[in-house]
């Protein structure tokens, strides 16, 4: 076997084993969770686990970490970037978490359940780099709102309504498609038309400050 494809069969374990520890921290915490279930659940036994990633514990925060990346630590750009208005900073965002949430739908239950595990453990990690305090958008709204001169209020409301319009479906999917019938690929095709939807919503919350 070539260097090369040891590598890529490394990594290729490696991410097997945190799609299945994520799938099963989702499902049972991290307390209930065991480093023998994570091994039932990925195929690989707890040697393997254990040369890989040395502990659950450690295991677990990598991927709290790369959850955090994807749903959070990935946007700071995108509020960041000077050559957008705060409209279009809306549209980018809603499609980035709408295609995000399709391709890695247990996300945003494992972001919840870590946060109610260990609220401080995960707070420690959303300082820093990932802060949305500082953002550029904050900046766009502050503007906005001398501009209008509209009563002023946290722009973090705006970001907090744009998230539960998000994210709050994919939550809610398996209910909502056992009530109603509808398929996946039906559920699918209708968070893509959130991409349109949301921020028409969202700009007549501008247009009415």
């Amino acid at each position: 076997m070539s260097k090369q494809s040891a590598i890529e069969r490394n990594e290729s374990t490696e991410q097997k084993i945190k799609e299945a520890a994520r799938k099963v921290f989702t499902e049972k915490g991290f307390a209930a969770t065991r480093t023998r279930d994570i091994a039932e659940a990925s195929g690989y036994n707890l040697a393997l686990i254990n040369y890989y990633f040395r502990s659950k514990e450690n295991l677990f925060n990598i991927i709290m970490l790369e959850s955090l990346q994807l749903f959070v630590g990935s946007i700071i750009p995108i509020l960041n970037d000077r050559d957008t208005t705060l409209q279009q900073k809306v549209e980018v965002l809603v499609a980035h978490y709408i295609d995000m949430m399709i391709a890695n739908p247990n996300i945003p239950f494992f972001v919840m359940n870590a946060v109610n595990t260990n609220p401080q453990e995960f707070l420690s990690k959303m300082t820093g780099d990932n802060a949305l305090d500082k953002t550029y958008l904050e900046e766009q709204w502050q503007e906005l709102i001398r501009k209008k001169k509209a009563l002023a209020f946290n722009p973090m409301h705006l970001f907090i309504n744009m998230i539960g319009m998000t994210v709050f479906p994919f939550v809610a999917a398996p209910m909502i498609k056992a009530r109603n019938k509808i398929s996946n690929d039906i559920y699918v095709q209708m968070m893509q038309e959130r991409k349109q939807l949301i921020p028409m919503w969202v700009k007549s919350m501008f247009e009415t400050i």
